[in-house]
């Protein structure tokens, strides 16, 4: 009877101290959980020799995997074109993502962008007519002095496709427009100065021009509420002082890489070919509130969208800022 009791108590430790030596593991595992919002991480266990190895593959591979920042320069013939952020490896960061990642895993990179020396700011006065060429994304530049009867149809075609465009407004229309610009505004389209009167701006006085330029930015603030950076001149007639006067606004002058020239009233399939065979990165395409871009815009944007072209505003496709995807896809 004793000996049985003694083998009962002795066969009870032996459970429990395998239970106490099972859920000694399972602490240490749970310990090593990490938390992130919703996702739970393992960390994994690294000595201190094999994180060195680590962060010293990630630092000589990133002085390969860095592409250096573009400078924003003039050219003979474009002018003034925006610089291109480069890309950097943020190697704490990717070794902190690598520790956490399984060992037999890819390790991760991380990157930041990098801004170029020189940008479009410090330039100084120059008309700018693209973005870089090495960022792929183009803009729609939609010039607003009348056609008022297809800026909703425009308008539905952009929602559809979100896309947006930057509109430049006529201060006259748009004094006698402003419950149409707010639509516009509400689509989440960008706002900017077309000047007061579509006049040929180097056709008239230095101070006839500024006050051009000055009345329409006051409308925009006043109307929209809009802290505007462009000026595009009217049927793209200036002079030096117009971008000098520009400049002195706060404002860069911005012209086309590509025109519809919609108010010929050419057919609709003519200006996608067109569109299709001179498009390249950094285009600015400038339109109207026509008949014929409200016909051709599926298409614009269709075949923008299949030769793989970002679509933006004409503030994003003159950042030097980095199209997301590529960012993403850079490793």
């Amino acid at each position: 009877m004793m000996l049985r009791k003694a083998a009962a108590i002795a066969a009870s430790m032996l459970l429990v101290l395998a239970f106490v030596s099972m859920n000694d593991d399972i602490s240490k595992f749970l310990s090593s959980l990490k938390y992130d919002n919703k996702m739970v991480y393992a960390q994994y266990s690294y000595t201190q020799s094999e994180k060195q190895r680590l962060l010293n593959i990630i630092s000589e591979e990133a002085d390969k995997l860095n592409i250096a920042p573009v400078d924003a320069r003039i050219d003979r013939v474009w002018r003034a074109i925006p610089g291109y952020n480069g890309l950097e490896v943020d190697v704490d960061k990717t070794l902190e993502a690598a520790l956490l990642a399984p060992p037999s895993q890819t390790i991760p990179y991380v990157y930041k962008e990098v801004e170029p020396e020189i940008s479009l700011n410090d330039l100084g006065p120059h008309p700018i007519f693209r973005g870089n060429p090495n960022k792929k994304m183009i803009s729609l530049m939609i010039n607003v002095a009348w056609g008022n009867e297809y800026i909703d149809s425009i308008l539905k075609t952009l929602k559809r496709e979100k896309v947006k465009a930057t509109f430049f407004l006529d201060g006259s229309w748009l004094s006698k427009n402003a419950d149409v610009a707010k639509q516009i505004q509400a689509e989440g389209h960008e706002m900017s100065n077309h000047a007061y009167t579509h006049p040929d701006m180097s056709a008239i006085s230095r101070e006839a021009q500024y006050n051009q330029i000055a009345k329409t930015e006051a409308l925009l603030k006043s109307s929209l509420n809009v802290n505007n950076k462009w000026f595009a001149p009217p049927s793209g007639s200036f002079n030096q002082a117009t971008v000098q006067i520009a400049e002195e606004q706060g404002l860069k002058t911005v012209l086309w890489t590509i025109d519809t020239v919609d108010w010929q009233k050419p057919p609709a399939d003519a200006v996608v070919r067109k569109i299709a065979a001179k498009l390249e990165p950094g285009a600015l395409i400038l339109m109207h509130p026509t008949a014929t871009t409200r016909d051709a815009l599926p298409g614009i944007i269709a075949t923008a969208k299949s030769k793989g072209y970002a679509i933006g505003t004409v503030s994003e496709t003159l950042s030097s800022k980095r199209i997301p995807v590529e960012v993403e896809g850079a490793d």
